[in-house]
């Protein structure tokens, strides 16, 4: 057990697929695996364990923001033994091209802040994705079809921007989406020599304006969740 993760040693597994939200966790764990076990509930931040196609895997909410994100990557790689992290989580489109319910896989992640801004001082650290998994995602989304796209997004520090200058510097620079923890997790999956992707379904559109309810932002990403799955044992 850790402070923020109450499973017991040996009830997580080495991958682990991880939402900003909790009920996505427990929708995506009752939707796409068997036998899922609850492993964790401190603080209503869920986490399930089952398998996958026979591969054990574990599903575990991270909440909002890269400060919590990385409170649970850290104990799940540092105290779990977990060794492929893959955030699923939404984002905001910020192409013409880009559409609510595609799928962005994120190669690069830009941003202007994370917990580990300290610990490079003035160095501009260009955190990326893991090749193999970007590889068998990208495979796995052609495979089923579906509308993606792959390149580089943004990680947010905050959720309510006021800095359309940036927004517009974004999107004149190719960045596809917005959200909020990629970039911490390819810095983490850095540090620590484990697999990191982030593989996100567009919920609204900065351009736009679209956005999707809230419900289905819970329950209707299956896609995503399938790629993550399909990628993290190709």
């Amino acid at each position: 057990m850790t402070v923020h993760i109450g499973a017991k040693p040996g009830e997580i597994a080495e991958t682990v697929l991880m939402p900003g939200d909790p009920y996505r966790a427990r929708w995506a764990a009752e939707t796409f695996l068997d036998d899922a076990v609850l492993v964790n509930e401190v603080r209503g931040m869920l986490g399930f364990t089952g398998t996958y196609k026979g591969n054990r895997v574990t599903i575990q909410g991270s909440g909002m923001g890269m400060p919590s994100f990385s409170i649970y990557a850290n104990e799940l790689i540092r105290n779990y033994g977990a060794k492929t992290l893959i955030r699923i989580g939404s984002c905001g489109g910020m192409q013409d091209k880009v559409k609510v319910r595609d799928v962005i896989i994120a190669m690069t992640a830009s941003t202007l802040n994370s917990p580990s801004s300290g610990m490079f001082k003035e160095l501009n650290f260009a955190p990326c994705a893991d090749w193999s998994l970007l590889k068998a995602a990208v495979e796995a989304a052609e495979a089923k079809e579906v509308g993606t796209h792959v390149g580089g997004i943004y990680s947010s520090d905050v959720f309510y921007s006021e800095r359309p200058d940036l927004d517009k510097e974004m999107t004149r620079h190719g960045i596809l989406g917005v959200e909020m923890e990629a970039a911490e997790l390819y810095n983490l999956a850095a540090r620590y020599g484990v697999r990191g992707l982030a593989v996100l379904t567009v919920s609204d559109h900065l351009l736009t304006g679209e956005a999707l309810p809230s419900e289905d932002r819970e329950k209707t990403f299956g896609d995503m969740v399938e790629i993550a799955l399909e990628a993290a044992f190709a």
